[in-house]
């Protein structure tokens, strides 16, 4: 059994001072008490550790080397996605390995407790499956393993390379299964997820409404049962464009008109929707996969924050091509993006939470929904995801209740997050990941070699 104080901790009650938790052997919380002597591991100040909803880690090696302007004028989300391909040619499941077990890394030391690996990367270059069919899978449970991350893997069902039907061509090769191999790979990954911890599990996704057909879709759902669903959805102005050519609706009204959309559904991005298809979406249940970052590096678009607050949407964050993986920064990107539209203030706040407390709270939460995770919240039977903050941080000290949660997201520096447990495993302790050399020799040998055949 573990044990943690905190000063001041961020319950499923609210906040309270002087909180016991008990971790239990199988990495639960046993018990939440407050007004206790300090016993165990001190900290200053403890919160549910959010889920990263949405997560390419193979990505990660690719920040900073897609920054400059490509042959059009007009450069955008497509041409970013054509040098993508180009880097997928030269990934070996070695590299692939060592770069998610390094992103995973970086997420615990951001504060995020958990991971959904959204994962289309299937094949060799030229599309040809691996002896092991889940050979990729293997890799990122073998990741989990060393970084001690709570994973939920979600294999990815990716067909065609448009609504048209058209192959898949290029890097997209590696992503390519049809039904019945993708239900062989997926039955193949519950392998890999069986060598983790109890708290890692399987999803199901699918790529987009664009690079699965609607018979396709039905197949990949009843796969999930009653896990996690994810997928991409109105993402791009060419992709509702193409979507509604073909189909004869945007993407947010064809997907309800024609699946059972709810809880188990996360669907990332949604930088394209009407008010109304905002208001519908946010009603049906699902979790909005918002990727801040990422969203502003490829021009998406800017989710509309207000609009589904206000109509009691879900929501979580993820890092996406994890070119800065950072729980504050993603929710700081998110407000303020919503503050520059709208040209206010304080537009996630509630008349009853301020702004950084609205936007965790809601963060872990869905998180945790998206993830399929029993989590998101300082609560006994929930997965011991927790965060511990510097409570003795120069833009912390002396501040109460959510003013500590504005501090993070809005004042955020590296060095706030001091400790974080991902299913009671204490991964991250006084700032720095318990593997962090091992990882980080192994990520800097595979990014060498990969970027001298670039």
């Amino acid at each position: 059994m573990g044990l943690i104080w905190a000063e001041r901790a961020l319950t499923g009650d609210g906040w309270a001072r002087d909180v016991r938790v008990e971790i239990g052997a199988d990495g639960r919380i046993v018990g939440v008490t407050a007004g206790q002597l300090a016993q165990g591991k001190r900290v200053g100040v403890l919160l549910p550790a959010p889920a990263n909803a949405h997560s390419h880690a193979f990505q990660r090696a690719m920040s900073g080397l897609t920054e400059t302007r490509g042959p059009d004028p007009s450069d955008s989300f497509w041409t970013w996605r054509r040098l993508m391909y180009r880097f997928l040619q030269h990934l070996s499941p070695d590299q692939v390995q060592a770069i998610t077990a390094f992103a995973q890394m970086e997420m615990l030391e951001a504060g995020f407790g958990s991971s959904v690996e959204f994962h289309y990367l299937h094949h060799q270059p030229d599309g040809t499956p691996y002896t092991a069919l889940a050979e990729m899978s293997d890799r990122i449970a073998s990741a989990a393993a060393q970084s001690g991350i709570g994973l939920t893997l979600a294999p990815v069902l990716y067909m065609h390379g448009g609504c048209d039907g058209r192959a898949l061509k290029g890097g997209q090769r590696r992503f390519g299964n049809d039904v019945d191999q993708f239900t062989r790979l997926h039955q193949d990954a519950s392998h890999s997820i069986g060598t983790l911890p109890a708290d890692c599990r399987l999803a199901v996704a699918a790529h987009s409404l664009r690079a699965v057909p609607p018979e396709a879709l039905q197949a990949a759902v009843a796969m999930a049962r009653d896990g996690p669903f994810h997928m991409h959805l109105a993402e791009q102005v060419a992709e509702v464009d193409e979507v509604q050519a073909a189909w004869g609706a945007r993407p947010v009204d064809w997907l309800l008109q024609n699946a059972e959309v709810d809880e188990r559904w996360c669907l990332i991005h949604c930088t394209q929707m009407t008010p109304t298809e905002t208001t519908a979406l946010a009603a049906s249940g699902a979790v909005a996969g918002l990727c801040p970052i990422t969203e502003s590096n490829l021009g998406d678009g800017i989710f509309d924050g207000a609009r589904w607050f206000g109509a009691g949407g879900a929501m979580a964050i993820g890092s996406d091509s994890d070119i800065l993986i950072s729980v504050h920064e993603e929710l700081r990107v998110l407000e303020h993006s919503q503050r520059l539209r709208d040209r206010g203030r304080a537009v996630l706040a509630s008349q009853t939470q301020s702004t950084g407390r609205r936007m965790f709270e809601a963060a872990a939460k869905g998180g945790a929904q998206a993830a399929g995770r029993g989590a998101g919240v300082i609560a006994p039977g929930e997965w011991a995801d927790l965060l511990a903050l510097d409570g003795a941080h120069v833009d912390l000290e002396g501040k109460q209740g959510d003013a500590l949660l504005d501090a993070f997201v809005f004042a955020g520096r590296d060095g706030m997050v001091r400790d974080v447990w991902s299913g009671g495993r204490h991964m991250v302790q006084d700032g720095c990941h318990v593997e962090r050399a091992a990882i980080l020799r192994d990520y800097r040998h595979s990014v060498g070699a990969l970027r001298a055949a670039l």
